[in-house]
């Protein structure tokens, strides 16, 4: 039986402009869309047929109810999400030319989530943690909650996941306690996803090699580097590769990384542990997490564009050319 996936941190409801570029035109419409980094990531591994928990909080309003149907619909397990008296979280996002978006985060109840009661009635056996939430590490609940399962995760050795999933809009204003916390969550993890810029901004390396080494430094085993069309650089504390993308037409990038992540965790969950991957299992599973990612990447809405495995066996991708 495939591990368990458990994903901490924010849900939250994405209204999406349906104009592309330039959102001020007074009759644009924004669509409501389920998102927030970990229950997309959760969302696509239930997707794909593994499994997959979330926790964190959300509104004790149609929004938060909303929110947990929908990824119940996506079977996940929502057993420890909280329903509190604050409004659920919004974010409003606004798609470029490229497909790339921008965000404005009107924050709310995912920082009061707690997770005492889950580490004593669950705990984490046979279980994978990922820990990619765009909001966890501001002041709250949430962070202290966030810090404390990845703490006792490490003490189980269970395997540790972890997205920085950096948002300029929540940290422009305090990138060295962002950085400082990443650290932090890079000394205990075993597996890295970033994308191109945040190795950038993490590492204060510009060159791909260096950027790496500076994470497997910290002990991490494995790291993923998503470069949108120029693929995803794979490297391991012996290996490194680049393994080429999939040829799309971008529409929204919202939840992309998300997407590969939940797949690559996906895939993962099968194996006993990361170390019993070989080297050219992770080139699969990144190729396979690149497929996914490219689904996304061709509709409105993360969660809403997620496919199943089977959608992906039956589509014939092309390589992007470099």
């Amino acid at each position: 039986m495939s591990k368990n996936v458990i994903c901490i941190g924010e849900a939250l409801i994405d209204f999406v402009c349906t104009g592309i570029g330039d959102c001020d035109n007074p009759t644009e419409v924004y669509l409501k869309k389920p998102g927030g980094a970990p229950a997309n990531v959760a969302a696509c591994i239930g997707r794909l047929g593994g499994r997959a928990e979330f926790l964190g909080a959300v509104g004790n309003d149609a929004f938060g109810t909303y929110l947990v149907g929908e990824l119940e619909k996506f079977a996940v397990a929502t057993n420890h999400v909280q329903q509190v008296n604050i409004p659920t979280t919004l974010a409003f996002v606004t798609i470029q030319d490229d497909g790339e978006r921008e965000f404005v985060f009107n924050r709310g109840a995912d920082g009061e989530f707690l997770v005492e009661e889950f580490i004593t009635a669950a705990g984490c056996s046979n279980s994978i943690c990922h820990f990619g939430s765009a909001t966890a590490f501001l002041e709250g609940k949430l962070k202290t909650s966030y810090f404390a399962l990845a703490e006792h995760c490490a003490s189980k050795d269970m395997l540790l996941s972890f997205d920085p999933n950096y948002r300029a809009d929540l940290w422009q204003d305090d990138l060295p306690s962002f950085i400082d916390m990443c650290n932090t969550f890079f000394k205990l993890s075993d597996m890295v996803k970033v994308s191109e810029e945040e190795l950038q901004l993490l590492t204060g390396e510009y060159e791909m090699e260096k950027g790496c080494g500076v994470i497997h430094g910290y002990g991490v085993k494995t790291i993923f580097v998503t470069r949108g069309s120029n693929g995803c650089y794979l490297s391991t504390q012996q290996n490194a590769t680049t393994v080429p993308a999939f040829k799309i037409n971008p529409v929204d990038t919202t939840g992309a990384g998300d997407a590969f992540i939940g797949a690559t965790l996906f895939k993962l969950s099968s194996y006993t542990s990361i170390n019993a991957m070989t080297f050219e299992n992770l080139v699969e599973t990144v190729e396979f997490a690149q497929k996914v990612s490219a689904y996304v990447c061709e509709k409105l809405g993360a969660m809403t564009a997620l496919p199943t495995e089977y959608e992906v066996s039956r589509r014939q991708f092309q390589i992007a050319s470099s």
